[in-house]
């Protein structure tokens, strides 16, 4: 989804207080009466902040971990930069205020999957990976006014190769998301996602090589040999978002709060490596809780 289609949710959601009759037959007149030349989201915008996100250890654990994380999101000359898992969005297409809009530009992402923060003892023992650096062409389509005059349905897909030399290898992402004001000051975010990847891939984080067993520590469980079939479908998840303006004025920008919470389900070899079906889980769960300040430019 857009900058400008959560704007125009964001703006959407002061109406329906601001208007007694959102519940009535009128609504119409009322929406015309939000002067949107005011909004901070009308023009060139930045938003920044930091929050702390409490995820499995790698892809598969059952041990978690606190990390803290920056929070970027803007928009200038009409090139919008959104946040995604791990990185961020850059979209070179201007928005419109029709009820279609297209997206097109760059994802890139992070993956620090084993690099650090390992905290099973086995698993550890087979020593950290590479740090991955995904980069690759996104596009998406928004729509506007599906069930109601003011949410927007976003379908997207990033396909993303490791450029840094880690996995070496290549990530789809395929993003269906539906986004709704619930109050004046209340946005709410559902996506659902899921995660392919190729050999290389598959290779380099679910591999189990047998003879790394002699690097296990006496009295340790030592996990069997894996080999992966081939590249595939490894994840599928669902995420709920929920941004909240703290002086309940979606117009003005200023301070936020952003809350998240995910449950994502390990499939094919992700869920069968010994990493994740011995001494993990193929059940992943994500909470997040964030602080933004926005601001025009």
């Amino acid at each position: 989804m857009t900058i400008r289609s959560t704007a125009a949710i964001m703006l959407a959601a002061t109406a329906l207080i601001a208007a007694p009759a959102y519940a009535q037959e009128d609504i119409e007149p009322a929406v015309p009466n939000i002067d949107l030349d005011d909004a901070v989201f009308s023009g060139d915008f930045v938003t920044v902040g930091v929050g702390g996100a409490y995820t499995p250890s790698y892809q598969g654990s059952d041990d978690y971990v606190l990390s803290v994380l920056p929070v970027i999101i803007g928009s200038y000359g009409g090139i919008d930069v959104n946040p995604r898992a791990g990185g961020i969005t850059v979209d070179f297409v201007p928005d419109n205020d029709s009820g279609l809009s297209f997206d097109a530009g760059i994802a890139a992402r992070f993956r620090g999957d084993r690099a650090s923060q390992i905290e099973d003892e086995v698993v550890e023992q087979f020593g950290e990976l590479d740090t991955a650096i995904e980069v690759g062409p996104s596009v998406g389509v928004n729509i506007d006014g599906v069930l109601n005059p003011f949410d927007t349905v976003s379908f997207g897909t990033a396909v993303m190769w490791d450029v840094a030399g880690a996995h070496e290898g290549m990530v789809v992402n395929p993003v269906a998301s539906y986004t709704t004001p619930l109050s004046r000051a209340v946005i709410g975010n559902l996506s659902l996602s899921a995660e392919w990847a190729d050999e290389d891939y598959h290779d380099y984080y679910f591999r189990v090589d047998p003879i790394n067993n002699v690097n296990v520590a006496p009295n340790s469980d030592a996990l069997p040999g894996f080999e992966p079939d081939s590249g595939g479908f490894k994840s599928l998840s669902a995420t709920m978002l929920v941004g909240i303006d703290l002086d309940g004025n979606a117009l003005n920008g200023g301070w936020g709060i952003v809350v998240l919470g995910g449950y994502t389900r390990l499939v094919g070899d992700a869920a069968d490596t010994p990493f994740t079906s011995i001494r993990g889980s193929a059940d992943q769960w994500l909470g997040a809780l964030g602080i933004t300040y926005t601001f025009g430019l």
